[in-house]
């Protein structure tokens, strides 16, 4: 057993979690859309005074890898980077869709979370009602046939900002959408426990968040409307 902060970054809500012996002992969410750059090293900086006053001594620091938002997954990362560097202690990664989807297991259904990747793509994975994987993290373009092999003959709940593409697309029975689901540190401490362990650590100076894409920068429709008019 161990005292691990978790850091959880890869959409728009944003949080950090302290754990000890697998047990929450502290959490901070922000769903502020993307403010955290100034939130997130605010939150680190209060669990640190909860460690010190709890007289705990921080194990690891886990971190959800992606895929998600470009961003947000450097920011998160980067935190995690800096205290582990700084502390000397191990840095562990977790799947940003498998800690969406634990928040549903165990299940008698499959688990798909889904994040929304613009346009009709998704990063989606397939996890059992027990989170073992199914199917990889990977990128879609969702369509009408969209896990319709699957939904013959399992029910499948679909969950996560990209389920809401494929919701208007199928009727099948066999399929459960939930909304406004979010991945979140706190379900990320079973994972980030089972690691420490295991003594399943990532490189700190090498490891880079999973994206799945690479990053394409986009300007704000009025700044090409500006510049269009002063042509």
């Amino acid at each position: 057993m161990a005292c691990i902060l978790s850091i959880e970054s890869s959409t728009q809500v944003c949080s950090v979690a302290l754990s000890n012996d697998g047990q929450l002992v502290w959490y901070k969410e922000n769903n502020e859309h993307f403010s955290h750059s100034h939130v997130i090293g605010t939150y680190v900086l209060e669990s640190m005074h909860i460690i010190r006053d709890n007289s705990l001594k921080l194990d690891a620091v886990a971190v959800s890898e992606g895929p998600g938002s470009y961003t947000g997954l450097r920011i998160g990362v980067s935190m995690a980077k800096g205290l582990c560097f700084g502390l000397d202690i191990p840095l562990i990664a977790i799947s940003s869709l498998k800690v969406m989807a634990s928040q549903f297991a165990p299940s008698s259904s499959f688990l798909c979370p889904m994040f929304d990747a613009r346009r009709m793509e998704a990063y989606v994975a397939l996890y059992d009602g027990n989170l073992n994987e199914l199917e990889p993290s990977r990128s879609i373009v969702i369509t009408e046939d969209s896990y319709a092999d699957i939904l013959t003959y399992n029910k499948v709940i679909f969950f996560g900002n990209g389920s809401e593409k494929l919701k208007n697309l199928i009727c099948s029975k066999n399929a459960e959408f939930i909304d406004n689901i979010h991945p979140s540190a706190k379900n990320m401490i079973f994972e980030a426990e089972n690691a420490n362990c295991k003594k399943m650590y990532v490189d700190i100076a090498y490891f880079e968040p999973y994206y799945l894409k690479d990053f394409q920068a986009t300007i704000p429709k009025n700044k090409i409307f500006s510049f269009l008019s002063n042509e």
